[in-house]
């Protein structure tokens, strides 16, 4: 895949350091340089220690990543919301894992988009997962479909300039939830599982913020929520709200009621947006809320 830049600045540099400043790893440019790549200026092969000058067209040309060959492609369907050459965002359904596990080699999201690249017949094949989404969530995920498109991505993502909003259905004391609020409690794992993490002095710092946007269910107290993370730790939504008393429907790892008409933990991305990194264009995808968490809203 190519890429060009025409170099803008009075002085010159090198153009290690100017890739650098537009992204460019050192791990992807050892692949341009040991794996079939090309640096390019005007035209003409250079190395990374030549000096740009003003108005010179700098080209990169990074080789095909092929293929994971011990990840399992999958004929399952896949909903796509957006795809061009350096980007896939798809609409993933609740109950399915964003990747493998070593006793789960297949049935993934990560599967499912790779057997769509190979019916496509793309060249780039490894399986870039952008922002993961667990089992039970369902909604808006983000796929890289090359290394420096996830390596941009997860640069936005680091300086939170990332949107992700999400819905959820929540019951419990329900009477404590603010119109609008915060939860900034920091979380770490909990010493007696691998999986479960729960709020503690020692975790990580982590802050969710939430909209009351419905009581859908006054009887049974339940209710709806918009929600925007600031950090993105495991588990973060459902551990925050957890610990305020309001666990999310169907969630049994962390206190969920399981007799309100929904199995699984009533969580939903619902919309992502950033800044396509090589077009400048702001992107905007929504997903329609499942229809599990959208019949009980519709509950009177």
């Amino acid at each position: 895949m190519k890429f060009q830049w025409v170099y803008n600045k009075e002085s010159s540099q090198q153009i290690k350091s100017y890739l650098k400043e537009q992204g460019v790893s050192k791990g992807l440019l050892a692949k341009i340089k040991f794996q079939g790549g090309s640096i390019k200026v005007n035209g003409k092969v250079e190395n990374v220690l030549y000096q740009l000058s003003m108005g010179e067209q700098l080209t990169i040309v990074v080789p095909d990543e092929g293929e994971h060959e011990t990840m399992l492609p999958s004929d399952e369907p896949i909903v796509i919301l957006y795809e061009d050459e350096h980007f896939l965002v798809v609409d993933k359904p609740a109950g399915i894992a964003t990747i493998p596990a070593q006793y789960h080699p297949n049935g993934t999201m990560a599967n499912r988009v790779k057997g769509y690249y190979q019916r496509m017949g793309y060249k780039d094949q490894v399986i870039h997962v952008v922002t993961r989404l667990d089992r039970d969530t369902s909604g808006v995920m983000l796929f890289a479909k090359h290394g420096f498109a996830h390596a941009m991505l997860d640069q936005q993502l680091r300086q939170k300039k990332v949107t992700k909003i999400y819905h959820a259905l929540v019951s419990g004391d329900i009477a404590k939830l603010s119109a609008h609020g915060q939860i900034i409690a920091p979380i770490s794992r909990e010493r007696t599982s691998l999986l479960k993490r729960t709020v503690s002095e020692d975790g990580r710092y982590a802050e969710t913020e939430y909209w009351l946007t419905a009581v859908s269910d006054k009887n049974q107290g339940i209710a709806f929520v918009r929600i925007q993370l600031h950090t993105g730790r495991t588990h973060q939504i459902r551990v925050h709200f957890e610990s305020i008393g309001c666990s999310l429907l169907g969630d049994e790892l962390y206190n969920g009621a399981l007799d309100k008409g929904i199995e699984r933990q009533a969580l939903h991305c619902s919309h992502l947006s950033f800044k396509h990194p090589f077009t400048n264009e702001e992107l905007f995808f929504d997903s329609p809320l499942a229809e599990d968490m959208q019949r009980l809203i519709d509950r009177k």
